[in-house]
């Protein structure tokens, strides 16, 4: 059985960014980990805004038009694709590290990656070379997006230990709300260094590049971890440990042997199912539902007022989980959400526009809620000692999502208006699909129970934090 000692950083070597050296000294105000998270997960949150630059890259070389050889949009999709899967194979195997080393060195490595993984991208368009782009953002980008994504989420649970999910629901509000900032100050970038010969996407890339690795790095000179044995002014953990919470903690390794883990993957893995495929397709989905009613504009608007529920339902669900349980929360999460997509379809053929929006609302304030939602759920039932590097092996289930949720929303769509269906009603087979992915994550949730006390670590040593 693996020790508490493992995770020492007294056993680290000594230096700047060791794990050690971020130890927080009298008097630091836990208040000040959230921005430093913040600073992180603002930048990374740019993936979601990815899409501004499609279009511009389909005319690097004909500036106004797409010339004969320039990059298709189905060769561009990769960029995001691989930025998605390196992600989640970043947060997966580098998970034991960040506990290793602790988080600045973790966030500073993210800093280097998102940040170079411009400056790289940005001379694949000087030079026109697509592999440079997918190794830039792609890999090198993905790398930094997900280490950037799970460095903080540890600390702030430790930090907080009476509000776990208000905490890590703070700093991934930041990831869903970093679109809406990367979005405008791209476009107006490339405007701004647009002239005859270029259409300014690689000076783009370059102040983007810069500017994210300096915020970022802000927030990992920033961050702090509290000392051994640290708890709030005025809070007593309860004497004995609730239903669903553990005082005790399960190594890394140990957490992929126990069902609870393997549960937890298809909790988030179904309701980010669920999220994700309508999300990428929100803007045609709103327009062919209502094409009479529905411009353009008016679908971009539908997108950018998702956006903010997504934002949004990470903070307040996150934060409702400290108060009904987490494992409450996601019942709410899987039995309103399928009670949802099962009227969608209803609402769209009454005509009924407000209810339409309102119920993609709540059900994408869901999708958010569930991602800031599920540290908090893993810390307790593994406890906070290997926490994050837990979460980044989990996340594998947000990059199969990544993959599940447009495939079953574009091709079903594209099956059904293939033998006749009616664009305005090619989604109702997709949602009642949808409706029943989240019964299923309604029993695999109901399924979870507390960790055997086999999977439990030897507690002779005091836990570090």
């Amino acid at each position: 059985m693996n020790s508490i000692t493992d995770n020492d950083p007294a056993a680290e070597p000594r230096g700047f960014f060791s794990k050690s050296a971020t130890i927080a000294q009298p008097g630091f105000s836990r208040w000040m980990v959230p921005p430093a998270a913040l600073a992180v997960h603002l930048c990374i949150g740019q993936a979601y805004a990815f899409s501004v630059f499609n279009a511009p890259l389909t005319k690097v070389i004909g500036i106004t038009q797409p010339a004969p050889d320039d990059w298709s949009l189905t060769t561009l999709g990769w960029i995001f694709s691989l930025a998605i899967v390196f992600l989640g194979l970043s947060a997966a195997f580098a998970g034991k590290w960040l506990e290793k080393v602790g988080p600045r060195r973790t966030m500073f490595t993210a800093a280097c990656c998102f940040g170079g993984g411009f400056l790289v991208s940005a001379l694949g368009v000087q030079l026109h070379q697509i592999w440079l782009l997918y190794l830039g953002y792609g890999v090198i980008g993905g790398i930094g997006l997900g280490l950037g994504y799970v460095s903080p989420v540890s600390t702030l649970i430790r930090w907080f230990p009476d509000r776990r999910g208000m905490a890590t629901g703070m700093a991934i509000m930041g990831f869903g709300g970093g679109a809406m900032i990367a979005a405008p100050a791209s476009v107006a970038l490339m405007n701004h260094f647009k002239s005859a010969t270029s259409n300014g996407v690689a000076q783009t890339f370059v102040v983007l590049g810069v500017v994210y690795f300096i915020s970022m790095t802000i927030g990992a000179l920033a961050i702090r971890v509290p000392p051994r044995d640290w708890k709030p002014s005025g809070w007593t953990p309860p004497v004995t440990a609730s239903k669903m919470i553990t005082r005790e903690h399960v190594h890394i390794d140990q957490a992929l042997k126990t069902p609870q883990f393997y549960l937890l993957w298809l909790v988030l893995f179904l309701n980010v199912t669920a999220g994700i495929g309508v999300l990428g397709q929100a803007s045609v989905m709103i327009q062919e539902s209502f094409k009479a009613s529905i411009t353009a504009g008016a679908a971009a608007g539908f997108v950018g007022l998702l956006s903010l529920f997504n934002m949004g339902g990470r903070f307040v669900w996150a934060s409702t989980s400290d108060f009904i349980g987490r494992k409450n929360t996601y019942f709410v999460f899987f039995a309103l959400g399928a009670v949802l997509y099962y009227l969608v379809p209803q609402f769209a053929q009454s005509g009924n526009i407000a209810l339409f929006v309102l119920a993609y609302g709540v059900i994408l304030s869901m999708y958010g809620g569930g991602f800031a939602t599920i540290p908090a759920y893993l810390a307790d039932m593994f406890g906070t000692a290997f926490v994050g590097g837990i979460h980044g092996r989990l996340l594998t289930a947000w990059a199969a999502a990544g993959i599940a949720g447009p495939v079953l929303v574009n091709y079903i769509r594209a099956y059904e208006v293939e033998r006749g269906v009616a664009k305005a009603e090619a989604y109702t087979t997709t949602l009642h699909i949808m409706a029943a992915l989240l019964v299923i994550g309604f029993v695999c949730n109901l399924l979870i129970r507390r960790v055997d006390e086999r999977h439990h670590m030897n507690t002779s040593t005091p836990a570090i934090n």
